[in-house]
């Protein structure tokens, strides 16, 4: 008999501001800890900004108006979901021709190409095909894994080799017609750092701005210290906190596999899927956080780690001096791993 099972939340990690360093799994911050404090939707989940200070010129209201002006500009560009999306209308255009598009598009574009050449592979933005196969996209769930033959089939399809760009005139081109392209696991990332931007450019320096569970910090929290953020334990039965981490100015992601996935007959498929073989990650590393100074390249290295797995995403995060803290299930439970630049970093 078929058994289905499918867990799917906002956040990948639950990632809680707090204000006190002793016993932060009961001392949050709450919302008139801070001058300026705005939740929303974005990018079919949840975004969240805290800010210590506000500038006299500006208030919350015209803060938020600005920020739902840009995140509505991000969304236009890199929504998968939303067909008349910049992405979404390149992904329909069959064409192999040189096509313009716009300057924050080609950015994140780029970036990915840079962490898929950097990781061998292990992101890939044009893994998309096989993620909607799988039933983790736009396309329609299944209740039962594809069979070989889709997956060799949409194999066949993807490739971070076969999208090429062009710096000057920021010109893009499909080797094959068939590409598409997902920036779900770049493009939270990059919109955390547009908004950060604006904070920024409107006098803010000490911020907290997370969308989807990636984040960008800088300065101060409410209390004067270092922003405390709190990493999800990586358990489906209810949410509890890992581990606390004491930082500022710095981004940071968090990726896992035990929030949206589905099952069958026991077996427990992923949402992250390996670009080598077409289907879900298979190993006991279940959480991965990166740090990196931006937001993107945090969201996009976080990804490719829990592609690899503990042994090889180790030995990657060591040679390219990564901080990143690896949650690896055992017997027992839970193993932390860190590594040495994450060791450095965090406080």
């Amino acid at each position: 008999m078929l058994s289905y099972k499918f867990k799917s939340v906002l956040l990948i990690a639950l990632l809680l501001i707090i204000t006190g360093c002793n016993q932060p799994n009961t001392e949050t911050s709450k919302p008139n800890d801070y001058l300026y404090n705005a939740v929303g939707m974005t990018m079919g989940t949840t975004y969240s900004i805290k800010a210590t200070k506000l500038p006299e010129k500006f208030t919350s209201d015209e803060i938020t108006r600005q920020v739902k002006v840009l995140l509505e500009k991000v969304n236009g560009q890199m929504s998968t979901y939303q067909k008349d999306s910049e992405l979404s209308l390149f992904n329909q255009n069959p064409s192999m021709d040189w096509l313009p598009v716009s300057p924050e598009f080609y950015q994140v574009l780029a970036e990915s190409i840079k962490i898929s050449k950097l990781s061998e592979g292990m992101f890939d933005v044009t893994v998309g095909p096989l993620v909607n196969l799988w039933g983790f996209g736009p396309e329609e769930m299944s209740l039962s894994p594809p069979d070989e033959s889709a997956i060799k089939d949409r194999l066949n399809q993807i490739g971070f080799q076969h999208l090429k760009l062009k710096e000057d005139g920021k010109l893009v081109r499909k080797d094959i017609p068939q590409l598409y392209v997902d920036l779900s696991a770049i493009a939270k990332g990059y919109g955390v750092d547009q908004v950060a931007a604006l904070l920024e450019q409107l006098g803010i320096m000490d911020y907290m701005v997370e969308i989807g569970g990636e984040i960008r910090v800088k300065g101060k929290n409410s209390a004067g210290n270092p922003w405390q953020i709190a990493v999800e334990k990586p358990t489906e039965e209810r949410r509890m906190i890992q581990k606390v981490l004491s930082i500022t100015d710095t981004g940071m992601a968090t990726s896992g596999d035990y929030r949206n996935f589905f099952e069958v007959d026991g077996v427990r498929f992923s949402h992250t899927i390996d670009p080598r073989t077409g289907k879900p990650i298979n190993h006991k590393l279940v959480s991965i956080t990166v740090l990196n100074p931006t937001s993107m390249e945090a969201d996009a290295l976080a990804t490719a780690l829990m592609v690899m797995g503990p042994d090889a995403g180790l030995q990657f995060a060591e040679k390219n001096k990564i901080p990143a803290l690896f949650i690896i299930k055992n017997e027992k439970g839970f193993e932390e791993v860190m590594s040495t630049a994450f060791n450095e970093q965090v406080r």
